[in-house]
């Protein structure tokens, strides 16, 4: 009778397991703050210019501040989610499994973002009727997109540190 050796096997396995999870700082519960700051500042470039770009047709247009904002919000998002979506279909995902991954590695930082930085500018006195040539629409705009980015950032660390939000991405990479 043979008595094979498993052991080997295992710690193998578990080592690669481990190096897999250590990945570029996404060590599952010990993320970095540098990761999690990373993550967060792709989502809120996207943000950004989709906002920023929803603003200017708004005001363009001469549209009310409700349809400016739901127009800036939407575009938000999708050019949030596109920067994901085009990074893991250049990675060699179908369409269908590249919108999940990007659904899932986005949605939760691109609310808690759109929510801290629109909540910032309808509290700032003025800031809604603020034209594009006023400092003080760009200042709260970019006021509330930094403040958006420092409660953004703990909230895609608590995530990848879990294996979700952005850390859905890094299996393509």
């Amino acid at each position: 009778m043979t008595v094979m050796d498993h052991s080997a096997h295992h710690t193998s396995t578990a080592h690669g397991h481990a190096a897999h999870q250590v990945h570029a700082g996404h060590q599952m519960g010990a993320v970095t703050w540098g990761a999690a700051a990373k993550a967060t500042l792709h989502c809120l470039t996207g943000c950004a210019i989709g906002e920023i770009l929803g603003m200017v047709i708004g005001t363009a247009l001469m549209w009310g501040n409700v349809q400016t904002m739901i127009l800036a919000i939407a575009l938000a998002f999708v050019f949030g989610y596109s920067f994901t979506l085009f990074a893991v279909r250049k990675a060699g995902l179908d369409f269908k499994t590249a919108v999940k991954v990007a659904l899932a590695a986005d949605t939760v930082s691109i609310v808690v973002m759109e929510l801290v930085d629109n909540g910032i500018i309808a509290l700032v006195p003025g800031a809604m009727d603020a034209h594009l040539s006023d400092t003080l629409f760009w200042t709260s705009l970019l006021g509330g997109f930094v403040i958006a980015f420092l409660l953004t950032t703990p909230v895609n660390k608590w995530m990848i540190g879990r294996g979700k939000g952005h850390a859905v991405v890094h299996a393509y990479h």
